[in-house]
This record gives structure tokens, C-alpha cells and sequence, in this order.
């Protein structure tokens, strides 16, 4: 499809780390962007990064965990960007993530599970649901969910989370196959551990727990990368730039501090198991 204007990208989970990453590369790539995240003013100064550089940016207030308030969201982030087109490139990158035992004692069980479906896998659908229409009817979109290695493989401690990215993954292989030969795709990247603002979160939390140093465990968590090494949030926003200006559909590009990505297809049956 020829694109004589620039592509509209919002991103959620926008005001640090990957997702700030990620704004700030598609805005690099020429796109506007609308950063969004709970907080409007944690957005303004990615925003204001982005038009440092000669980019075009717009801080949006967004929750995705609050149902009733991502239509308005979506609305506003449409007025934004009227003058410059339709949103026609999503990534789903907001995220939390709590250990706990399996059976947690300290904090409650039902919480625990709701929150981390509530916004990793609930609220990157429901903002599919409210852009896919509109995609569908230009017959162009390109969606990119940040999943995670906890979406491919299980972690103890982390039940709650890695259900939540799973269903994730499975949610965007499904889409994928509804979706096919519609103009529109959807992919997602799954990185192992991440040198961000969640892993000095897990960092700490461990050294509290452990009593053992942070930078101990930093390294630990690094080492249990398969490239030996945490991904960079640069690295997370080059595969998502990749599968956004790409026509892949159906991709789990899972970043693992190796030289190259690994690239899953788990709906090509044409590919040996």
C-alpha cells in the first residue's frame, strides 16, 4: 500500500523505558507519534524528546485497564492527529508485572491475577478492538504487542504474569489468522530480561527479599538471558520497528541478548515443528 503521509503510531506504556524507546525510534522512522500512559505528564517529556529531534509527538493520558475510558482515550488521540492521518500503527507495550508464590500469602490471589490480566492482556484488546474497525475498513494497520519470553516459557514466582503474557501471545497467533489478507497484521516481540525500569523494579525486590546485592542479582538475571547479557530497550524497539514498516503477520520475534532475534511462526504449518 503507497503512504504519502506520515504513519500515526501510538504507543502505550509510553513514559519510560521500552515503550519510550519505542516512541522515540517510529518517530526517527518519520512517524508521528502519540505516546501514551497513565500519567500525561510522564508522557510530555518523551514527547518533548521527540520534537527536540525534529519529530511530531503528542502526550495522551491513557489507562488501558479502565474499560470505560480507553474509547475517550482513543478519541482524543484521533483529535491529535487529525491533521496528520488516521492511527494506523499500534503497540500494545503497557505492562505490569508482580512476583508472588503460587498460592501468595502476602497479597491477595484474585488481585494479583486480575491486575496483570486487567492491563497485559485485556487492555492491549481492548484498544485492537476500539483501532482494528478502522484499520480494516482502509485495509492498512500494523499492530505490534510487547509480549514477553514469560509468554513463551514458564517463570516461577510469576503465575500470574506469565498467564497473562501467554494469553497475550496466543490472542495476536489467533488475530493473525482472522486477519489474514485483510491489509492489516499483528505480531508481537517477546524479549527476555530487559535493561528497564520493571527490571530494576525485579531487582530490587529480589536484593530485599534475598538480602543479597542488587547488582548480584542484576547479573544473575543477565546471565539467565541466553545471550548472557539483558536486552536493551533499543533492541526492543528495533524488532517492533521492523514489524511495523514489514508485512510479517502472525510473528513472535523473541529477543534473547543474542546477536539476532529468534523468530517463531507458529501458524505456518508449511514449517517443520
Amino acid at each position: 500500500m503507497a503512504q504519502s503521509r506520515p504513519h500515526v503510531a501510538l504507543v502505550t506504556g509510553a513514559s519510560r523505558g521500552i515503550g519510550a524507546a519505542i516512541a522515540r525510534r517510529l518517530a526517527r522512522h518519520g512517524a508521528a507519534v502519540i505516546p501514551a500512559a497513565r500519567s500525561r505528564i510522564h508522557c510530555i517529556d518523551v514527547a518533548e524528546a521527540i520534537e527536540g529531534e525534529g519529530g511530531l509527538a503528542w502526550p495522551l493520558e491513557l489507562d488501558v485497564a479502565e474499560p470505560e475510558r480507553v474509547g475517550f482515550a482513543l478519541e482524543e488521540a484521533r483529535a491529535l492527529a487529525k491533521d496528520v492521518g488516521p492511527i494506523d500503527w499500534l503497540v500494545n507495550n503497557a505492562g505490569i508485572a508482580t512476583s508472588a508464590p503460587l498460592v501468595p500469602k502476602d497479597v491477595a490471589a484474585e488481585e494479583l491475577a486480575r491486575a496483570h490480566m486487567e492491563v497485559n492482556f485485556h487492555g492491549a484488546r481492548r484498544l485492537i478492538e476500539g483501532l482494528l474497525p478502522e484499520m480494516k475498513s482502509r485495509g492498512y494497520g500494523r499492530i505490534v504487542n510487547i509480549g514477553s519470553s514469560a509468554g513463551l516459557r514458564g517463570y516461577a514466582y510469576a503465575s500470574s504474569y506469565c498467564a497473562s503474557k501467554f494469553a497475550l501471545v496466543g490472542y495476536t497467533l489467533a488475530a493473525a489468522l482472522e486477519l489474514e489478507g485483510s491489509g492489516v497484521t499483528i505480531n508481537a516481540v517477546c524479549p527476555h530480561y530487559v535493561d528497564s525500569p520493571m527490571t530494576d523494579g525485579s531487582v530490587a525486590r529480589i536484593a530485599e527479599k534475598t538480602r543479597r546485592d542488587p547488582c548480584e542479582v542484576r547479573d544473575f538475571l543477565a546471565r539467565e538471558n541466553p545471550g548472557g547479557r539483558l536486552v536493551t530497550c533499543d533492541e526492543v524497539a528495533e524488532a517492533v520497528l521492523g514489524l511495523l514498516a514489514g508485512d510479517e503477520n502472525g510473528a513472535l520475534v523473541e529477543l534473547e541478548g543474542l546477536p539476532e532475534p529468534r523468530i517463531h511462526r507458529p501458524n505456518d504449518r508449511s514449517r517443520p515443528a
